[in-house]
C-alpha cells in the first residue's frame, strides 16, 4: 500500500481513538511529547493527517499544543481534577432531572441495552470497550435528556475525566460500574427524580474518591511502545 493509500485508509478519527485509548489505559503518560514525524511513521500516514488528530485531541482537552515545541499529553492538576468532578455533579444533576421529566419506554430500553453491553465487556475483560462504554453511559443520559447544550458540556467533561482518571486512578480500577449504572436506570425508569439524582451524585463521588490525587513522578512513556 502506498503512503497516499495508507493515509486515505487511516482516518484522523482512528488515530484519535488510538491515542485517546493509550492515554486512558495509562500507556501514554501526562507530559509525553507527541512528535508529528514519529506518529506519522507509526500510523503510516501524512503529517497533515496527524495534525488533524492532534487538533481534535486538543479540543477535547487531552493534548496541549505549544508554539515552537509541539504537542504533549495534557497534565491536569489536582485542582483541575476536583473542578471537573464538581462540574460533572452539577451538570449531571440537571441531566437526570430533565430525563426523569421525559422518560419513556424507548429511553429505558436503550439505557438497559447499554448497561448490558457494559456487562458483556466486563465479563470478556475487554478493556477498550469497558473504558468506552463506561463514559458512554453518562453521554447517553445527556443525549436522552434532549438538550444539545447539556450534551456538549457532558461530552467535554467526560473527555477530561478520561484523562484525569488515566492520571490519578489506581491501575486496577478501570470500570465506572455497570451495577451502579443499572441502579440509576431503574430509578430513572420509575421517574423517581430525587433518588436518581442522589444515585448519580454518589456514583460520581465514588469515582472521584478512587482517584489518587498525587503528582505522578514517573518518567514519560515511550511513544512507539504505547501505541503499537
Amino acid at each position: 500500500m502506498s503512503k497516499a493509500e495508507s493515509a486515505q485508509a487511516t482516518p484522523a478519527s482512528q488515530i484519535f481513538d488510538r491515542i485517546w485509548l493509550s492515554i486512558a489505559e495509562r500507556r501514554l503518560k501526562p507530559g509525553t511529547r507527541l512528535k508529528e514525524e514519529e506518529l506519522a511513521e507509526i500510523f503510516d500516514v501524512s503529517r497533515a493527517r496527524i495534525r488533524q488528530a492532534l487538533a481534535t485531541l486538543e479540543r477535547e482537552g487531552l493534548v496541549t499544543i505549544q508554539a515552537n515545541r509541539g504537542a504533549f499529553v495534557s497534565e491536569p492538576s489536582v485542582e483541575e481534577a476536583r473542578d471537573v468532578f464538581y462540574a460533572r455533579r452539577a451538570i449531571e444533576h440537571r441531566v437526570v432531572e430533565r430525563l426523569c421529566e421525559n422518560i419513556n419506554k424507548e429511553h429505558v430500553q436503550r439505557l438497559n441495552a447499554h448497561v448490558e453491553e457494559e456487562r458483556n465487556a466486563d465479563r470478556q475483560g475487554n478493556r477498550t470497550d469497558i473504558i468506552r462504554l463506561s463514559g458512554g453511559f453518562h453521554l447517553l443520559l445527556a443525549e436522552l435528556a434532549g438538550s444539545s447544550f447539556l450534551y456538549g458540556i457532558v461530552k467535554d467533561l467526560i473527555s477530561r475525566t478520561s484523562l484525569i482518571t488515566a492520571v490519578y486512578r489506581s491501575r486496577h480500577l478501570h470500570n465506572c460500574g455497570p451495577d451502579e449504572h443499572q441502579a440509576i436506570v431503574e430509578h430513572i425508569a420509575r421517574g423517581d427524580t430525587q433518588v436518581a439524582i442522589k444515585a448519580v451524585i454518589e456514583h460520581l463521588d465514588r469515582v472521584e474518591c478512587e482517584l489518587e490525587l498525587e503528582d505522578d513522578k514517573d518518567q514519560a512513556s515511550n511513544l512507539r511502545a504505547a501505541l503499537l
